[in-house]
């Protein structure tokens, strides 16, 4: 089997190449930098594609002979810093997601499994959950990032009515693990509490998931998924950011920060590291967008994932035990002045 893998130096992205080459596949990979892409899969037997998701009839040909297509590339990461940013969000991830399909479909490759996001969800009425049956709410579609999937999943719909190529779409919750090379907003966070910069706890919460689960049941759909049906991989847990950084202290050793930030203050502080983002080109450790979608308490449910993927989620404290000792081993770049706590074990032994 012959996989084609966009976004592959991503955190989900990189642990799907590796697990598709445990699992036998010949693999192609999308990468925008091929110099970081040969730095990631150093050692695997991994071909590189250079290209992206603006320009992709400069990889098209690519897609020839690849039984399937592992779409996970989409403009994320920079959605989360100051500025306007719908035209792109627009023609990377509704348009391009469409162009792509088309292409995949003309060189011949025989199933996708698209990535969208949980974000997508929205709750059931007088609840704080939701599945796959929800529509999105007036929450979801405030934030852009969010709406810009919604309207990828239609636009595939309208897009299945005319195509015989079948798309299977997994929604992930928030990722967190090794390989996270970016980092993205959740390896950011992970950074900034072994580097002690977060001065305290805000009011926020997430449903964390392992990206390597995420990975796994992307495989599992190849032969499992179904198409045109969507798939929460979200692990189905609410984690509060208090639980998060005593986790993190627990694998890590370095103290948890206990000040409570209250939301005002917060929203406050993410203004003002906007404005001075805009004036300097430098990213901001937190935008107010960011704030909002932290705060509210919504959780999805995997259900459907579990039963008809066979997805498994590991423990959380696992997850970031394995993206803590990824970051000391191989970024340590990032990890400041870590000589007080960088040889720490657990009770367990587990670095």
């Amino acid at each position: 089997m012959k996989a084609f893998v966009t976004g592959s130096t991503g955190l989900l992205g990189s642990n799907l190449v590796r697990l598709l080459l445990q699992q036998g596949y010949a693999v192609k990979a999308l990468a925008r930098s091929p110099e970081k892409a040969a730095r990631v899969f150093a050692g695997l037997d991994v071909t590189i594609v250079p290209g992206d998701m603006e320009h992709i009839s400069g990889f098209a040909t690519e897609l020839a002979g690849c039984d399937v297509l592992f779409h996970t590339a989409a403009y994320f990461r920079e959605y989360y810093q100051p500025g306007d940013h719908w035209k792109t969000l627009e023609a990377i991830n509704i348009r391009g997601t469409i162009q792509l399909l088309a292409e995949a479909e003309r060189h011949g490759v025989k199933k996708v499994i698209y990535t969208s996001s949980s974000g997508v969800i929205g709750m059931k009425p007088g609840s704080d959950w939701g599945d796959e049956s929800c529509d999105p709410d007036n929450y979801v579609m405030e934030n852009l990032y969010f709406r810009s999937k919604v309207l990828a999943e239609k636009e595939i719909v309208t897009f299945l009515t005319r195509s015989a190529l079948p798309v299977v779409l997994i929604l992930p919750g928030w990722m967190f693990g090794p390989g996270d090379t970016a980092p993205t907003s959740s390896g950011q966070i992970v950074l900034d509490f072994l580097n002690r910069k977060l001065p305290g706890v805000i009011e926020g919460y997430g449903s964390p998931v392992d990206a390597r689960d995420v990975a796994q049941a992307m495989t599992n759909a190849v032969e499992r998924g179904v198409s045109g049906e969507r798939y929460i991989v979200g692990g189905d847990t609410i984690v509060s950011f208090a639980q998060l950084f005593k986790l993190l202290n627990q694998v890590s050793g370095v103290p948890a920060p206990s000040m409570p930030i209250p939301y005002p203050l917060a929203l406050t502080v993410a203004f003002v590291s906007e404005r001075i983002s805009r004036l300097t080109g430098r990213p901001t450790l937190i935008t107010t967008n960011g704030i909002k979608t932290l705060r509210v308490r919504r959780r999805t449910l995997s259900t459907k994932a579990v039963n008809e993927l066979g997805a498994t989620f590991r423990p959380f404290s696992e997850t970031l035990r394995d993206e803590v000792a990824w970051f000391r081993a191989n970024r340590p770049e990032l990890m400041g002045d870590q000589t007080s706590t960088g040889s720490h074990q657990d009770a367990t032994g587990n670095v």
